[in-house]
């Protein structure tokens, strides 16, 4: 009997234990191991990974991987001090738009409707913009393109929103400080059909030119994925035109440039939005080739030349427009968000189109009342196989 009292009396001590202990663990709750991403934004970022653009794309993603790694982690040299809420990270949600209009549609719904982000960073072609901006605008999500320069685009609405130079900027200045060097009277253009920047681009050019009582000999067409343009650089070589303006993505410039040093055309050939890559590709072929863009890597600002720098260092090449109009995509829409101190698409749009004069990478920016980017455009010419401001 004494042995079975004894037993039971420790039994109730083990439970006695065990009860005190369990009421401990809900007085004194064992802190989860979880991750706590409350101050964590996703940012939705639509790119041409794969497909006939693939190539600015990943020039692009370099440029937001960049952005978004020195946000993420302000004590890297370079950072842009108090560029993002305090505690705040951001991610990105990346989807591939195939380079096609139909891709860009498909993956602005997939982050809207699924990922349920408020905020997307996107698409790169104008093309692709003039369809995916109106899924934006009709979900009152914000849309910010960083590369499309047709004209128009962000008139369609209040919360969509782009930082190239536009057409309709870019092309008056360009022809004003060209023709006054050139001098040039009788010229011919080329432009790929079914790219909706190229096609605008070379509307504003015959815009400009019939203001100053240019002569048009020639308008030659092309479609992106085409490689012989042989037949377009004779009809216009026959001509002899002044000068020679072409209107393409980045794919068809080179092959262009390339065919018609082949073919012996040695008029100035101005190109829009040339870049080092484009340069490179068509080799000597380049020399003298002229070009308006929206931004110099030899901008003596500070912020210019860290962000040329910092580049340089992590992708082992000189950064482009692809790059750049990417990386201070970024940087403005966060510049936005810390002051909307919010996540929602109202307030940060609002944030949005009151960016007056922001100090960047492209220099000080603004938006005008369409979402179009204001700041300074510049000419550049291709000398010693490098572009180089056009003086």
């Amino acid at each position: 009997m004494k042995s079975f009292m004894l037993i039971v009396a420790i039994a109730i001590l083990i439970i006695g234990f065990s009860a005190c202990e369990r009421v401990s663990q809900i007085v004194h709750p064992t802190t989860p191991q979880v991750e706590d991403k409350s101050d964590e934004i996703s940012i939705g970022v639509v790119l041409p990974l794969t497909g006939h653009l693939a190539s600015a794309g990943e020039l692009m993603k370099q440029g937001f991987d960049l952005a978004l790694s020195e946000i993420n982690n302000p004590q890297l040299v370079g950072a842009i001090p108090e560029s993002r809420p305090s505690n705040t990270q951001f991610k990105f949600i990346i989807e591939d738009d195939t380079s096609t209009p139909e891709g860009a549609v498909d993956a602005f719904n997939k982050l809207i409707h699924t990922d349920g982000v408020s905020v997307i960073l996107g698409p790169a072609s104008s093309s692709a913009t003039k369809v995916a901006f109106p899924v934006a605008q009709e979900n009152r999500v914000v849309a910010i393109s960083p590369t499309s320069g047709e004209r128009g685009l962000s008139a369609i609405g209040d919360f969509v929103f782009r930082i190239p130079l536009t057409t309709d900027v870019v092309v008056p200045k360009g022809i004003e400080v060209t023709y006054a060097k050139l001098g040039y009277q009788r010229v011919a253009t080329m432009y790929d059909e079914i790219d909706g920047f190229s096609t605008d681009r070379d509307a504003a050019l015959q815009e400009a030119f019939t203001a100053r009582g240019i002569e048009v000999l020639a308008t030659e067409s092309f479609r992106s994925g085409d490689t012989d343009f042989s037949a377009q650089l004779t009809r216009i070589k026959a001509l002899e035109p002044d000068a020679i303006f072409v209107s393409a993505l980045p794919p068809e410039k080179p092959g262009i440039l390339t065919q018609a040093d082949q073919l012996g055309i040695s008029v100035p050939f101005i190109v829009s939005s040339l870049t080092d890559v484009e340069v490179q590709a068509a080799g000597a072929a380049a020399e003298g080739a002229i070009t308006f863009i929206g931004w110099l890597s030899t901008d003596n600002t500070s912020k210019n030349q860290a962000f040329v720098q910092n580049y340089s260092e992590t992708f082992g090449m000189e950064p482009n427009i692809f790059a750049v109009s990417s990386y201070a995509s970024v940087y403005i829409l966060v510049e936005a968000i810390k002051n909307a101190a919010s996540t929602d698409a109202t307030a940060i749009r609002d944030a949005l189109a009151n960016i007056r004069d922001l100090d960047t990478v492209l220099g000080k920016f603004s938006f005008n009342a369409d979402g179009d980017a204001v700041y300074e455009p510049k000419i550049m010419i291709v000398q010693d196989g490098i572009l180089q401001p056009f003086e």
